[in-house]
């Protein structure tokens, strides 16, 4: 079994203006993040769901990469300006271990920029390459990194409806399997839970199952999904071509809210939760914490 889903896309080369968004002042709640790291434009995972498909983003052809090529050395420049570290995250817009990356390493040289400066990472990906950098990872660990990996369903027939191009299951768990070995810092990011998709019993119980079996440290659940102008016209073609009837009740149910969610959805996180508790399998990740960095820079 090929490691992704056969997919075809175009790739230009850009200069980007600046590399890094977000602020020390801010710390995502979820994911301890508070600078974020974009080094290509566009994804070729072509997952449903996407919010990055959102008209306010701006990016035409979501599915086609642009990759900056001046994107390390602006890495360099900015991370030297920081007055105060903080946890940098890869994969807020796009995945970073998209298969790309196996070509022009942007993600590799990135990492490396990362652990001359000494910041904290958290990586989000689908992507089973990211083993490739276990040893890079293990090295910014003395301060801190996590890798969390997105699982949305448990069987790979329903996964390949919803992320027709991401990384085949058995991949996704080994990558986990090969993380939690090598002592890095991993777990599971649920998200999105797909009303009348993915939000059954069935599929979140095998996939916490998976997960604990792969030596995930966490799980994350995000349940129910966000719709906004862009990537709600995108999912409801999808829809049309996948689940044939579903517009429909996504429309009667949720019309323009941007938060969709259901009573069904509520219940299945107590459930989860109550699940995971009995698994001893925190819902919650640790966060980068500069007094431990202390610690172990004067040892």
């Amino acid at each position: 079994m090929a490691n992704y889903a056969k997919s075809t896309k175009v790739t230009q080369l850009i200069n980007a203006k600046k590399i890094l968004g977000g602020s020390a002042s801010k710390t995502d709640p979820w994911f301890g993040i508070s600078y974020t790291l974009n080094l290509y434009r566009g994804c070729s995972h072509g997952c449903i769901y996407c919010d990055s498909r959102s008209k306010c983003y701006q990016i035409k052809d979501f599915d086609n990469i642009e990759i900056k090529q001046n994107a390390i050395e602006l890495l360099h420049k900015e991370l030297r300006s920081k007055k105060k570290r903080q946890t940098i995250g890869f994969g807020s817009m796009n995945d970073c271990y998209m298969p790309i990356e196996k070509e022009y390493k942007l993600t590799r040289k990135a990492l490396e920029v990362v652990l001359h400066h000494r910041f904290p990472i958290h990586i989000i990906t689908k992507g089973n390459l990211v083993t490739r950098d276990i040893d890079l990872l293990k090295q910014i660990s003395k301060v801190y990194a996590a890798v969390s990996i997105t699982i949305t369903a448990a069987e790979d027939e329903l996964s390949r409806k919803i992320e027709p191009h991401a990384p085949y299951l058995l991949n996704v768990f080994n990558t986990l399997k090969q993380l939690s070995d090598a002592d890095i810092y991993c777990g599971v990011t649920l998200m999105p839970v797909i009303p009348f998709i993915t939000d059954t019993q069935t599929n979140i119980k095998k996939l916490v199952y998976k997960a604990k079996e792969a030596g995930a440290k966490y799980i994350i659940g995000g349940f129910g999904m966000t719709l906004r102008e862009g990537n709600r016209d995108y999912f409801y073609k999808q829809l049309d071509k996948t689940f044939p009837h579903l517009k429909k009740r996504y429309i009667d149910t949720f019309g323009d809210r941007y938060s969709c969610y259901t009573q069904t959805t509520n219940l299945l996180y107590n459930s989860f939760k109550q699940l995971c508790n009995r698994m001893n399998m925190p819902t919650k990740m640790k966060f980068y914490s500069p007094s431990k960095d202390l610690q172990n820079s004067l040892f």
